[in-house]
C-alpha cells in the first residue's frame, strides 16, 4: 500500500491548511515505516533461505561461495577479498551511510532535534545498551568470548519496526516514533563501539589517505556542493583509506553522511510563488498558440522549474530517498543471505549452553527489556522525561522486548569480534535464538493488550 492510498484526495482538501501541513510533515516518516516493513519481510525470507541452504546437500557450495576471493588491481595496488568480506566491508558501508543520514536527519528536524523530546528515547537506548553488555560480560569475562560484549547492544530497526507495524492499531503512532528514535541512538552507540573497540592496528599511511578524502568532503560541504557525483568518489576514497588503515571501512559511510548538506537554496516559503511563475510562463505560451514540444522557450521554462525544485530540496533527504530502497531491498537481504547461514545440528544445539550464546541470548531477551524499562522508569520518576502520548507501560515493555531483536548489527559485530574462529557460529546461534525469543515475547505482550488508546498512560 502506498502512502497516498492511506488518505483519499477529497479528504485531504476538506482539511484545514494546518491539518494538510501535518500530513506533509508525517509523510516522510510514513514512507520510512512502509519501507522498513516491506524490507523486513524480504530480510526474513533471506534468513530462511540462508539457513536452509547451509543445512542442505549444497552446504559446501554455500561455504565455497562465501570464501572465494576476487578483487580489483590498480598497478601495484590490489583489493582482493572473499565474498563475505566484500559484503561486510563494502556493501555494508552503504548501509552505514543510510544510517548516518537517518541520524543526521533526526538530530536536525526529527525526534532528537530537541533535548526534551530526545531524552526519553536516549535514556531508554542507553539502558538498553548497558544492561545487555553487562549480562554478556558476566558470563564471558576472562574467557575466549570476552571480546564479544558489543554483540547484544544494538536493535535491528528493520525487524523490530516491522513487527510493531504488523500489530496495527494495537500500537499508537507515538510508539513507532519512539522505537525509531531508540534504534537510531542504539546505532550511534554501536558505531562508537565499533570505532573504539573493534578496530585493528592502525596503518598511518591509510589513515592519511582517509584524511585527505575526508578533507575533500568537508570542503564540498562548505562550498555547498549538492551533487551525487561530488560525494560518491570522495566517499569511496575515504572508504579505501579507512580499509587500508585498519579502522573499520564501514565507518566511511557514517562520516560521509554527516557531511552531506541538509540545507536548501530556496526559502521554502518562496517555492510556491517561484513554481507558480514558471507554470504561468508555460501556460501563457500555450494560450498564445505556441505549444510545440520542441519550443525552446517552453523547454527553458521547464528546465528552470526542474532546477528550482532541485534547489528547494535538501541533498540529505534526496540522498536518503535514493539509498534507502537499495539498503532495504538489496544490501540487507544480501548481508542476511551470506551471514545467517548457520549449520544447525546436534553439536550446534549442544553449544547453545556455552558462555557466548548464553550471554547473547540473555543479553538480547532479558538485558534489553530490563535495561530499557528500568532506565525509562527512573527517568520518569526523576521527572526528566515523559513517554509519547497514548503510550502505556504494556506498550513500553512490549517494545523493549522488540528492541532485543538485534539481528543485523549483532551479526555484523560478531563478525568483527570472532572473524574466522569457531566461536562465531556459537555467536550466530545465540543471535538467532535471542532475537527470536525477543520477537515472540514482545509481540505476545503487545497482542495481549487492548487497542491503542484504550489503556491508561504510562
Amino acid at each position: 500500500m502506498k502512502f497516498d492510498d492511506l488518505v483519499r484526495p477529497e479528504e485531504v482538501y476538506a482539511r484545514t491548511p494546518s491539518e494538510r501541513a501535518g500530513d506533509l510533515l508525517a509523510r516522510p516518516f510514513q514512507l520510512f515505516v512502509q519501507r522498513q516493513v516491506s524490507g523486513s519481510i524480504l530480510l526474513l525470507l533471506c534468513v530462511i533461505v540462508a539457513l536452509v541452504w547451509a543445512n542442505s546437500p549444497w552446504e559446501l557450495a554455500y561455504d565455497g561461495m562465501l570464501h572465494e576471493p576476487f578483487g580489483l588491481a590498480f598497478g601495484n595496488y590490489t583489493l582482493r577479498f572473499d565474498l563475505q568480506h566484500w559484503i561486510n566491508d563494502g556493501l555494508m558501508a552503504v548501509f552505514f551511510f543510510a544510517v548516518g543520514l537517518e541520524i543526521k536527519r533526526e538530530f536536525i528536524g526529527g525526534e532528537l532535534a530537541s533535548l526534551r523530546r530526545a531524552l526519553f528515547p536516549i535514556v531508554a537506548a542507553v539502558g538498553g545498551m548497558v544492561a545487555p553488555a553487562l549480562i554478556y560480560a558476566a558470563f564471558n569475562a576472562g574467557g575466549p568470548g570476552a571480546h564479544g560484549w558489543g554483540i547484544p547492544m544494538a536493535t535491528d530497526i528493520v525487524f523490530a519496526l516491522g513487527a510493531l507495524v504488523i500489530l496495527g492499531s494495537r500500537t499508537p503512532d507515538g510508539l513507532k516514533v519512539f522505537l525509531v528514535a531508540l534504534a537510531i541512538v542504539d546505532d550511534i552507540g554501536a558505531l562508537l563501539v565499533i570505532a573504539f573497540f573493534y578496530t585493528d592496528m592502525i596503518d598511518w599511511n591509510g589513515l592519511a589517505i582517509a584524511a585527505v578524502f575526508l578533507a575533500g568532503l568537508v570542503t564540498a560541504n562548505l562550498v555547498g556542493a549538492r551533487r551525487t557525483l561530488v560525494y560518491l568518489p570522495l566517499g569511496m576514497g575515504l572508504w579505501y583509506g579507512l580499509l587500508v588503515s585498519g579502522v573499520h571501512a564501514t565507518l566511511a559511510g557514517v562520516l560521509s553522511a554527516m557531511l552531506v548538506p541538509a540545507t536548501v537554496r530556496i526559502v521554502p516559503a518562496a517555492l510556491a510563488s517561484v513554481v507558480r511563475r514558471g507554470a504561468d510562463d508555460i501556460e501563457a505560451r500555450t494560450v498564445s498558440g505556441i505549444n510545440h514540444a520542441l519550443d525552446p522557450a517552453r523547454f527553458g521554462a521547464i528546465s528552470t522549474l526542474q532546477e528550482t525544485l532541485k534547489a528547494a530540496s535538501s541533498p540529505l533527504l534526496r540522498f536518503e530517498h535514493m539509498v534507502q530502497p537499495w539498503v532495504n531491498f538489496a544490501i540487507l537481504p544480501i548481508f542476511a543471505l551470506f551471514n545467517a547461514g548457520i549449520v544447525v545440528d546436534a553439536a550446534a544445539l549442544g553449544e547453545l549452553t556455552a558462555a557466548v550464546p548464553i550471554g547473547i541470548i540473555l543479553g538480547l531477551a532479558v538485558g534489553k527489556p530490563l535495561g530499557i524499562s528500568l532506565a525509562v522508569w527512573l527517568a520518569m520518576r526523576a521527572g526528566i522525561a515523559t513517554p509519547p502520548r497514548g503510550v502505556t507501560w504494556r506498550h513500553l515493555i512490549g517494545t523493549a522486548f522488540l528492541a532485543g531483536i538485534g539481528f543485523t548489527m549483532a551479526l555484523f559485530i560478531s563478525g568483527l569480534a570472532f572473524d574466522g574462529s569457531g566461536i562465531q557460529n556459537q555467536a550466530k546461534m545465540g543471535i538467532l535464538v535471542g532475537s527470536s525469543l525477543s520477537a515472540v515475547v514482545g509481540i505476545g505482550i503487545l497482542l495481549g493488550g487492548r487497542r491503542a488508546g484504550a489503556e491508561g498512560r504510562a
